[in-house]
């Protein structure tokens, strides 16, 4: 099969490589198209590896067929996805979203996952509550604004340009703010401050985005594009009774994996049958390229997902 390896040089590089051996429980799933995340790109750079076990490839969602049934499935990996061929828990696979073709489908099972496990399991949002979401026009951010909304929360959302916070707006979001323009601790406290914030950048918003909680708010951390550390004024957080929440999809047990995909199921695909949720798709890129697919996401500016087209011929 072809497959996108990692090379001592951190370089993407299309090899030739034999077909995975399903472990028990596993099932081969033959690839139409792969997600990418920003995940990927720090595991070509060398940080962040794969969990003991999974596979060394990049790739953390695919859509395709299963080899044993036929029947057209989405897939959250631990690795692999660049790759024609993938091993999957079969626990780990969904029905492929009615209404949605295969190659946005790539797009929706970790941009979806990680916001069902972090607005809904992780944060408990509710309807009426207002949430603050980071990084609003990429692949997660572009998801969590459509979902929440549909929860019935009040959406703001952070951008990096005027033109992604029309994007956010048109996608469910009730105030759109590009952060590059605007005092965002003041454009929230106008709002009446957050009850959840969603952020993936990390440690150099953390004293920044405990400020604007509502008392008993709570802050989901899920990236670190602005570093790992940061300061935290733990007399605001005391004061407000507040929860900082960090969490992982990637390293999670299979059972909790399991557990995410049907309550992801039940909440978001309806939403994309009845397309009050779509998949924002940037760019469509064939596997061979998956190096300008990184460049992408790198340069940023882009709204939704970048999707590696591997084999169309098993689209549905």
């Amino acid at each position: 099969m072809r497959a996108m390896t990692i090379t001592p040089e951190h370089r993407l590089l299309l090899t030739d490589l034999p077909e995975p051996s399903p472990a028990p429980g596993e099932v081969l799933v033959d690839v139409v198209a792969a997600g990418v995340n920003r995940a990927d790109l720090l595991q070509v750079a060398g940080g962040y590896p794969p969990p003991a076990g999974a596979s060394e490839l990049p790739g953390l969602e695919v859509a395709g067929r299963r080899r044993d049934t036929g029947a057209p499935v989405v897939a959250l990996l631990a690795g692999g996805g660049y790759a024609e061929v993938v091993a999957v828990p079969e626990g780990q696979l969904l029905p492929a979203p009615a209404g949605v073709e295969a190659v946005p489908a790539a797009g929706v099972p970790e941009v979806a996952a990680t916001v069902v496990s972090n607005l809904v399991l992780e944060a408990g949002l509710r309807t009426g509550e207002t949430v603050l979401i980071h990084g609003a026009s990429g692949g997660i951010g572009t998801a969590a604004v459509q979902i929440a909304h549909r929860l019935g929360a009040r959406v703001l959302a952070v951008t990096g340009s005027p033109e992604a916070c029309g994007s956010a707006r048109a996608l469910g979001a009730d105030a759109a703010w590009d952060r590059r323009t605007t005092d965002l601790p003041a454009a929230v406290a106008a709002e009446g401050g957050a009850d959840v914030i969603l952020d993936v950048v990390g440690g150099s918003l953390l004293a920044e985005n405990v400020a604007m909680l509502r008392e008993r708010g709570r802050l989901v951390i899920i990236g670190t594009l602005g570093g790992a550390r940061g300061e935290l004024p733990i007399g605001l957080l005391m004061g407000r009774r507040a929860r900082i929440l960090g969490t992982t999809l990637r390293s999670r047990p299979a059972a909790e994996k399991q557990e995410i995909l049907a309550r992801t199921q039940d909440l978001v695909w309806p939403l994309l049958a009845d397309g009050s949720v779509r998949v924002p798709v940037h760019a469509r890129l064939p596997l061979e390229e998956a190096e300008e697919a990184h460049g992408m996401l790198r340069r940023g500016g882009h709204l939704g997902k970048v999707i590696l087209e591997v084999d169309l011929s098993g689209a549905w």
